[in-house]
């Protein structure tokens, strides 16, 4: 998110602004983007989280390329554009997809398609449709990519066009009388004048908001612990002759929550699934060291095995955590100037999403920054003033 909003400004302002970038984790061995399941997709329920997705694919197959023109930089991420299934069972859960396509046909995502169980299990014969009474599937334009050749592609290009990386941990933030902040304070003793702060600190952006002091309404997010898994499937078909899902799988979102997706090729899949809220604690960054098996044992194996009877037998090959920024107001991104903190731009609580709004979120705050409002995407409905006032906006499509 931070790499995406120093790249769309610099791009944006030229040279007209000096842009640095601190990260806490220069090697990005604990970072988000690298330890998700790095999808895309255009099925969601709000035209502004739509918005952003369709600025997101036009930016992983073109836009990205055509702003590192003359730069060298590696611009292939790996885009896999296998789709999204998402699974709704009978009654209200088949009422919002088809809700969901709905919106998503009129902000022009018209490629996704609702399959019925006939249709879900002629596209996709490993599949059981037992519980399911609709499928909603992106025929194009959604799938996977490789989260750190994004990482990369953008810090590189924000770095040739005069974005400085300053590997250091933020410990304060000076403000003036008027509210504004004036300086960052650094773990290394110094300190960086600002005219203005970017809080695109993903799950630690509510600690990065409490700094500004007493009687700064604070930022809900909070940093939560997400595991993913990597199997191979055991077996070629099912005991009923169902084949294993195949090796261009799309991320299959079951009504449970459980997904999974193809993972390269040989029958090699990655998968995971939210915790329940009473069992999703609020987390350290140690705490990512810890994967819970027994998620994967008691929930995600026995869905599997439901929902795609050939992956009954499996064999699990790794396992990893990651930070997940949830926003406990409405689980849905925050962008947009602090009501108490006039100079202070926020741009995190994604709750799972941040990825693949990247794009579109460094394109918007880029904007923002050089001209004063929103000239394409208008994101003022995840503004933070919702915060302050509770008034929550809810996306069906958090998964």
């Amino acid at each position: 998110m931070g790499s995406s909003i120093a790249l769309h400004l610099s791009e944006m302002a030229g040279q007209r602004l000096r842009v640095a970038v601190i990260e806490r984790d220069a090697t990005y061995e604990w970072a988000s983007a690298p330890r998700s399941a790095g999808g895309i997709r255009q099925q969601f329920s709000l035209p502004v989280n739509i918005q952003l997705s369709l600025y997101g694919i036009e930016f992983l197959k073109s836009g990205l390329k055509e702003m590192c023109a003359g730069l060298d930089v590696e611009t292939d991420v790996q885009f896999r554009e296998n789709g999204y299934l998402i699974l709704a069972s009978p009654g209200s859960g088949e009422a919002s997809l088809r809700e969901n396509v709905a919106t998503q046909h009129e902000c022009g995502a018209t490629w996704i398609s609702l399959l019925s169980p006939d249709q879900l299990k002629s596209r996709f014969p490993w599949i059981s449709t037992d519980g399911v009474a609709l499928g909603a599937f992106g025929e194009r334009n959604e799938g996977y990519f490789d989260p750190w050749a994004l990482l990369q592609a953008l810090r590189k290009a924000a770095t040739a066009r005069g974005v400085e990386y300053i590997g250091q941990d933020v410990v304060g933030l000076s403000r003036k009388a008027g509210g504004d902040i004036s300086s960052v304070s650094l773990a290394d003793g110094s300190s960086i004048s600002a005219g203005v702060v970017v809080n695109a600190a993903g799950a630690w952006g509510g600690h990065l908001v409490s700094m500004c002091g007493p009687g700064v309404t604070p930022l809900p997010v909070a940093p939560r612990k997400r595991c993913m898994w990597l199997f191979r499937a055991g077996a070629e078909t099912a005991s009923d002759g169902r084949p294993r899902p195949f090796d261009n799988t799309p991320l299959t979102v079951d009504p449970s929550g459980v997904y999974f997706r193809s993972e390269g090729v040989g029958g090699r899949f990655v998968c995971g699934v939210s915790p329940r809220p009473e069992d999703d604690p609020d987390v350290e960054l140690g705490d990512l060291r810890n994967v819970n098996e027994e998620l994967f044992e008691e929930t995600i194996w026995p869905t599997l095995a439901s929902r795609a009877p050939a992956l009954e037998s499996l064999r699990v090959e790794s396992s990893w955590a990651g930070l997940y920024e949830y926003n406990t107001l409405d689980q849905n991104g925050v962008v947009g100037w602090h009501t108490d903190v006039p100079n202070m731009l926020l741009a995190c609580g994604f709750s799972g999403h941040g990825l693949q709004q990247a794009p579109g979120v460094g394109r918007a705050c880029a904007e923002l920054l050089v001209h004063g409002s929103y000239q394409t995407t208008d994101l003022s409905r995840l503004g933070f003033d919702r915060i302050p006032e509770g008034r929550p906006v809810f996306e069906r499509g958090i998964y």
